[in-house]
């Protein structure tokens, strides 16, 4: 339902140019592309990303035993968000994505306030899995799946990324009824949360086929948790409901 500083010395944006291997759509790119001057506004666009950041982070770091000192890959990372925080709770921590103009304000932030152990790369996750294979403790990949091409590469690509025993943890969006509701009418017409045309509904993914990629690559499927949020109270909470937005925390066999 939902749209991501450096370490202490200065690291430069790298990139990749194999644009024609790109497991990204070019619309989505220049969507979120538009935006990345407001991703550290907690009043904008991306509120909901800055208000649901400490719950998917708890979660995902007590699945994981901790973050200090463990290699993080954040996949999809955007403006910096979930990675900057994972890098506070002590983890070294490689925030990825295809958007030039968001991994630069992600850097441009880490500037600013002296983020630890966080470098940004631009590069797709299944070119770095050729080049670092096996390489993190933990890969996340949040609110990604739903506006990629073929997300199942993107799985395939996490699983790669980690270690044999390490963890890789994907939110997205159900495709039911209720998704639609909720997520493209309620979240983006009705209640303004997010920009109409944020979410496609035929790319939302069900549970069941998130669950066959995994297996597929190797991933077992350890925690499913779903995410609600009330209009009236404006709070979000994680629950076992993942009709809508929901998580997936795996470890690699």
């Amino acid at each position: 339902m939902f749209l991501r500083a450096i370490s202490s010395a200065y690291h430069p944006l790298m990139t990749t140019n194999d644009a024609s291997a790109m497991n990204a759509d070019p619309q989505e790119l220049a969507k979120f592309g538009d935006l990345a001057h407001r991703w550290w506004d907690p009043e904008s666009e991306f509120r909901p990303l800055h208000q649901i950041n400490p719950l998917r982070l708890e979660w995902l770091a007590k699945l994981a035993g901790g973050l200090q000192g463990k290699r993080v890959l954040d996949v999809g990372c955007g403006g910096g968000i979930l990675s900057d925080a994972m890098a506070r709770q002590g983890a070294e921590v490689l925030g990825i994505d295809l958007s030039s103009k968001a991994l630069k304000v992600a850097q441009l932030h880490a500037l600013e306030v002296a983020t630890p152990s966080v470098q940004y790369r631009e590069i797709a996750a299944e070119a770095l899995a050729a080049e670092q294979p096996g390489r993190y403790d933990v890969v996340t990949c949040m609110e990604m799946l739903e506006h990629v091409p073929d997300p199942s590469s993107i799985v395939q690509a996490c699983a790669a990324l980690v270690r044999p025993g390490g963890h890789v943890f994907f939110s997205t969006l159900n495709r039911n009824p209720k998704a639609f509701l909720f997520a493209i009418v309620g979240a983006e017409y009705l209640l303004k949360l997010l920009p109409r045309g944020t979410h496609e509904y035929a790319r939302f993914i069900r549970p069941s086929e998130l669950a066959r990629w995994c297996r597929e690559a190797d991933l077992d499927v350890s925690a499913t948790r779903g995410m609600e949020y009330n209009p009236v109270t404006r709070r979000y909470w994680l629950s076992a409901d993942t009709s809508v937005n929901y998580l997936f925390g795996c470890r690699r066999a």
